[in-house]
């Protein structure tokens, strides 16, 4: 792990985890023949998914929100490329992706064999995959921090922390406090309990998902990290750090999710 050296810390010591949590999310969930996924036209989601079932020999089917645009955008071009069938839903039926009616209408479709895994991966297998992760980290922390998109990985760290540890994730949608209720629930669901030693901060959503402004794009500049989920973590650590609200000497491991091969440096 790299430590982020900055002035605004004091006395906390910030250590950055690269960690793609994509395959972790996989992990667990590739035991089918047919596997069927949702996510947005730029969705590392579908792209990991797709990747799996080349790798695995597993037909993949990617439900795109939205409608169809030629030619397909880098992300779409190489999900196609690895073998996934795209298909698309209109925004109002998307909303209702969850529902019985659209998930019967899907297996009516692809056929009552296909498993069905929900937008970002986020499921009981998923956390199972995702709770692994504590027990990777050699060095000495108090606190993990992670971005929050769909409370999947944030509800696996928790499950897998030691005693007295904690998690904080960092959510990237606006109003998103119904987050909270989905890592309790995808705690139950994975292992029939949940813990009490997370928490999930709203305050540096710049606005919502993939939103940004001159302050997050200037942060975003000067550490090169990833803008829609990364960065804003990391922002607010350091804001946190500043206002005090964690003791000095603390440890602290971000998760840098995703862009595992890229650097972060001051």
């Amino acid at each position: 792990m790299e430590e982020l050296l900055d002035p605004g810390l004091g006395r906390v010591r910030l250590f950055l985890m690269n960690d793609d949590n994509k395959p972790r999310k996989l992990r667990y969930n590739l035991g089918h023949s047919r596997l069927l996924t949702f996510g947005g036209a730029y969705s590392n989601h579908i792209r990991a998914v797709a990747e799996a079932g080349r790798r695995h020999g597993i037909e993949t089917i990617g439900v795109i929100r939205g409608e169809e645009h030629l030619p397909l955008n880098p992300s779409l071009a190489h999900a196609r490329a690895c073998g996934m069938t795209l298909t698309y839903l209109d925004r109002a039926s998307y909303r209702l992706k969850h529902t019985e009616g659209v998930l019967a209408g899907l297996r009516a479709r692809w056929g009552d064999d296909v498993a069905i895994l929900p937008e970002g991966g986020s499921n009981a297998a998923a956390v199972r995959g995702c709770a692994e992760l504590p027990g990777e980290i050699c060095a000495e922390y108090d606190v993990i921090c992670c971005p929050v998109g769909t409370g999947g990985t944030l509800a696996g760290i928790s499950a897998g922390l030691p005693e007295g540890k904690r998690a904080i994730g960092f959510a990237v949608l606006k109003g998103a406090g119904f987050l909270a209720g989905e890592v309790a629930r995808l705690q139950r669901e994975a292992y029939g309990r949940t813990w009490a030693n997370w928490e999930l901060n709203l305050d540096y959503h710049f606005g919502g998902y993939a939103k940004s402004t001159p302050a997050l794009d200037a942060f975003i500049g000067k550490y090169r990290v990833e803008g829609i989920y990364v960065a804003k973590m990391l922002y607010g650590i350091l804001d946190l750090a500043r206002q005090g609200a964690f003791p000095g000497g603390t440890r602290i491991v971000a998760v840098i999710t995703g862009q595992p091969s890229t650097p972060v440096s001051a």
